[in-house]
């Protein structure tokens, strides 16, 4: 009923829209055909100047006049309907009638089509409605429109507009509310079957809490299939050896014949064993191995034939070396046929459109020569030659293309065109083989072209010293612009003629800096060394004077290159001359020092020295400079300036304890231990009390075993200047000379009055290990603790004691209690490591490493140990995490670099150790590894390189190499002999 009322108001819309409609139109007709005719009246009687013309009366025109007529008819309207006067059809309106199986007029119809009764039955099912059950909804009706085989016209289009509209309106109305409740419902559904994504929510914020080392160790998902599929055996194949055809060829031939007496005369095909030409031997049934050779021959011919190279016309292929014909056959072009076809296609088309643009017959030519067709483009380049004779790059790649005498006429004919042209005669010069020949030409084109510095230079090369003096002279007449040529002359001239050819040249050119430099290191070269500054004064103020800027970084490079070539003095000069143009005073000493350091890095000490000396003259008080000049001087200079340097120093920074304490290491390296002494002595006189000069002074008496004077020094240093250090050395005297009682009592007296130095208790619990007083020394180390509770070494030497008497639980719990107490410290978490991974617990030493690197994720310490905790597949990527977590730490870098030694990667481990020694000098540990390294893959002189970098550097730090060097039997051994001594103790466990 519903759907039958929605039709029926639809029905009721159109007729009342269509009524609005012809009642528009009706009223609107009569008043348009009125303003026509009047139109058109006044227009006529405008035009003739008459009064308006008035129609006549006609008896025709009795009745009122319908206002359709004249009108086009309104849309579907059928003439004679309203009154019944249907129309007829006729035969010629619908065409002949036709057969249902008569093809259609479209011959290319697809199945189904190809016959008129295909089109009738398709027609009639598109017509039929669809009155399935399944079509039909108990609101709606059948699905689609009554009226969908009807035309669609304007007024249901309007219709349908409006019920829109309406639709629109009422929906609106309610989309609040049908919204929200529609979002409950979806809420209520999601409530009741939730995702699994939201089933496991709390699983994965539980993720967060997964460590590295935890999801790492997730195992991998297997491979469930059995072993059968998961390694299928493929088919082998067995070439069946010729004796097996032989054999079953003899057993058949019994088979191989047939009875003529069975009557199958005229069965003339020839078995296996019969009279067969070909493999069989005549009359026998062997096989002929002979003709299986031959075969295999020809067959391995005809394949070695079709891999022939078609393109140079070779026809023989030796079967030995046809692999590398065929690499001989790879085209060195880097493109296919089609893409040189095209080019050339493109190329010809351009030569052709303009033929006298010489790029398109080069590019044409080099096309053909890629290609290997070298006769084409020799004549495409002639070609071109003929139709760009002014072009100088088509004659030199005409010239490059031919041989040798053809090339020499081509230039010859290239010269005549063009005269003036530098680079041909250069090209004919080089085409020369005799130097003869080349002086020849080079003499005839400086005819032609004189004021050519390249042809002047190509011509005084290849004479002798006189004869290029004789040319250079007439070479700066014609060309006195080029400061090569003037510098090249005197270079060549005595020292008169040489400084009256730099004066014309500074005449000619007073705008190029580089002949005041060749003057001045004339002049040093000469033994004017005091006219050296004054002619790099003076060129300074000439060249500004011309206009010219003086720019700082181009003469420091300019007193760089004097200084390799072994002009100091000039270098100096110039140094001093440039180095505070463009400065602000307060950048002075940030860009020389920095100055400085660049002409290290590039070879030029002589400069390094020179801006060190200047800038001393500018701050003589600044200690920063003098400390950096003495540190140069120290790495790469000799001891004499080196002392002298520091002599200045302290003169002007006697408060300057490391110069002091420089100057005397130098005397005491030298074996000269008086005049450290003096230098001692004047430094006590500078700087009273101080405690560095009295700890100096101890270790150069005891170093010279001048024990006693020592002792006294000390004694001297507790009563005027005490400090826990000066108790501290007291101490280790004491110990390393063996006086065990007299270093517990200086001990015990030290630490009543610096109880808080870690040092000294530590140092009096390890006498007491010494000793064999395990509980001494336990006693001593816990007092320590409660003094020093941040002392990290402290804990770690109770946690050892603890463990060397067995008692793994308590050395554990120290380590967790000093964990506590110092929360951020990685040498704690690697001690407790390393204790696991010692006691054998390798499942427990990784669960705390990765702890611990959770608690100090950017410690190189431990991304170092955690590599090698890894096995050894999975270290690589270890080593990359770290790398990336600790780009620049050493004992990260130590670490790859062992690694790579563990692999046999010697260039690279190599690398690594001195990327690692450059970047913290000080660690010993790095240092004794190199010097293992190279030890067992490095030369002689490899290893006498390390030894030597590590003498200069001395290096304090290191947990293999402070074990060594503060061990109380090596307290006199050298750098060098602590450095053997720890690399012998490496053992290539990683």
């Amino acid at each position: 009923m519903v759907g039958c009322a929605y039709v029926v108001i639809r029905l009721v819309a159109c007729v009342c829209v269509f009524v609005v409609k012809m009642s528009a139109t009706l009223t609107k007709q009569p008043a348009k055909n009125v303003s026509k005719s009047n139109t058109g009246a006044t227009g006529a009687a405008g035009a003739s100047g008459a009064p308006p013309v008035i129609p006549l009366a006609s008896p025709l025109m009795g009745k009122k006049k319908k206002p359709f007529l004249g009108m086009p008819a309104p849309l579907g309207y059928v003439p004679g309907l309203g009154r019944g006067a249907t129309g007829f059809t006729t035969r010629s309106d619908i065409g002949p009638a036709r057969d249902a199986n008569d093809p259609v007029d479209d011959r290319h119809a697809p199945p189904g089509k190809r016959t008129v009764g295909d089109q009738m039955k398709k027609n009639q099912e598109e017509d039929e409605e669809d009155l399935n059950d399944t079509n039909y909804d108990e609101f709606n009706g059948y699905a689609g429109s009554l009226f969908s085989s009807g035309p669609y016209e304007k007024d249901d289009e309007e219709a349908d507009a409006i019920y829109s509209a309406l639709d629109k309106r009422m929906d609106e109305r309610r989309k609040e509310r049908r919204e929200l409740r529609e979002k409950e419902e979806i809420e209520k559904y999601r409530m009741e079957r939730p995702k699994i994504q939201q089933q496991f929510s709390d699983l994965k914020r539980k993720l967060a809490e997964v460590s590295e080392e935890e999801w790492l160790s997730i195992p991998e998902v297997g491979d469930a299939r059995n072993k059968r599929q998961r390694n299928p055996r493929y088919e082998k194949l067995t070439p069946v050896p010729d004796s097996f055809f032989s054999k079953h060829l003899q057993t058949g031939e019994k088979h191989t014949s047939v009875d003529p007496l069975k009557g199958l005369g005229g069965l003339n095909t020839p078995y296996p064993g019969s009279m067969t030409p070909g493999l069989m031997t005549p009359g026998t049934g062997d096989l002929d191995m002979r003709k299986i050779g031959q075969a295999r021959n020809t067959l391995m011919d005809m394949r070695l034939s079709q891999v022939s190279d078609s393109v140079s016309g070779q026809t023989v292929v030796d079967p030995k070396g046809y692999l590398t014909d065929l690499n001989s056959m790879i085209p060195t072009h880097g493109g296919d046929i089609s893409d040189i076809k095209k080019a050339r296609l493109l190329l010809k088309s351009v030569r052709e459109t303009n033929p006298h643009h010489p790029p398109a017959w080069i590019a044409s030519a080099r096309l053909e020569e890629v290609t290997g067709k070298l006769q084409v483009a020799r004549n495409l380049i002639m070609k071109g030659t003929e139709m760009c004779p002014k072009s100088e790059d088509v004659w030199l790649e005409a010239a490059r293309l031919q041989p040798g005498d053809t090339a020499k006429a081509v230039v010859a004919q290239a010269v005549r065109h063009l005269p003036q042209s530098v680079r041909i005669y250069i090209r004919a010069a080089e085409l020369e083989t005799d130097v003869r020949g080349k002086k020849k030409v080079l003499r005839k084109a400086l005819e032609n072209v004189s004021k050519s510095v390249r042809l002047w230079k190509a011509a005084v090369e290849l004479e002798e010293q006189e004869d290029a003096r004789i040319m250079l002279s007439r070479a700066v007449e014609c060309c006195p612009t080029s400061v090569e040529l003037w510098l090249a002359l005197a270079r060549l001239e005595t020292y008169e003629n040489a400084r009256r050819v730099l004066n014309k040249a500074r005449e000619n050119i007073p705008t190029d800096r580089h002949i005041w430099i060749t003057a001045a290191k004339l002049e040093e070269a000469n033994g004017n060394t005091q006219m050296v500054d004054k002619i790099i004064e003076r060129a300074i103020t000439s060249l500004r004077a011309n206009g010219v800027e003086i720019n700082r970084e181009q003469w420091i490079q300019d007193a760089e290159e004097c200084d390799k070539a072994g002009s100091v003095a000039t270098c100096q000069a110039v140094i001093r001359a440039v180095v505070g143009i463009g400065i602000e005073e307060e950048d002075c000493k940030h860009t020389w020092m920095e100055d400085s350091d660049s002409c290290v890095a590039h070879g030029a000490l002589e400069c390094a020295r020179a801006i060190y000396a200047h800038a001393l003259q500018v701050f003589p008080s600044k200690k920063s400079v003098w400390l950096r000049a003495a540190y140069f001087e120290k790495n790469n200079g000799t001891r004499e300036s080196l002392e002298t340097l520091l002599q200045k120093a302290v003169a002007h920074c006697p408060k300057a304890e490391v110069l002091w304490l420089m100057g005397a290491k130098s005397k005491w390296l030298a074996e000269d231990v008086p005049a450290a002494r003096s230098i001692l002595a004047l430094a006590f006189q500078a700087n009273p009390n101080s405690e560095e000069i009295w700890l100096a002074a101890v270790k150069l008496e005891s170093e010279n075993n001048e024990y006693e004077r020592a002792r006294r020094l000390l004694a001297k240093a507790r009563s005027s200047a005490p400090t826990a250090r000066v108790f501290m050395k007291s101490v280790k005297l004491e110990w390393v000379l063996g006086n065990i009682e007299a270093a517990q009592e200086l001990c015990t007296e030290a630490l009543k009055h610096y109880e808080d130095f870690p040092k000294l208790w530590m140092m009096k619990g390890q006498i007491e290990e010494q000793c064999d007083n395990t509980d001494k020394a336990r006693e001593a180390y816990n007092q320590g603790l409660k003094k020093c509770p941040q002392s990290v070494a402290l804990w770690q030497l109770t946690s050892r004691l603890e463990e060397r008497v067995g008692q793994l639980t308590r050395a554990r719990a120290i380590l967790e209690k000093a964990r506590l107490k110092n929360p951020q410290g990685p040498e704690l978490w690697l001690e407790s490591v390393r204790l696991e991974y010692r006691s054998g617990l390798k499942n427990i030493a990784n669960t705390l490493m990765a702890k611990a690197l959770q608690e100090c994720p950017n410690s190189g310490i431990l991304w170092a140990e955690a590599v090698f905790l890894e096995a050894r597949p999975q270290r690589k990527t270890k080593s990359v995490d770290a790398l990336k977590k600790c780009e620049h730490d050493p004992y990260v870098l130590l670490a790859v670099a062992k690694l790579f030694w563990s692999e046999r990667k010697i260039t690279k481990a190599r690398e690594w150790f001195l990327r690692t020694v450059k970047i913290d000098p000080d660690l010993g540990d790095a240092w004794a590894l190199f010097y293992k390294f190279e030890l067992q893959h490095g030369t002689e002189a490899q290893q006498e390189e390390v030894r030597k970098r590590c003498e200069n550097t001395e290096p304090r730090h290191g947990e293999l190499w402070c074990a060594e060097s503060k061990h109380v039997l090596n307290w006199q051994k050298k750098t060098v002999e602590i450095l053997a001594q720890v690399a012998s103790k490496i053992k290539n466990t990683f």
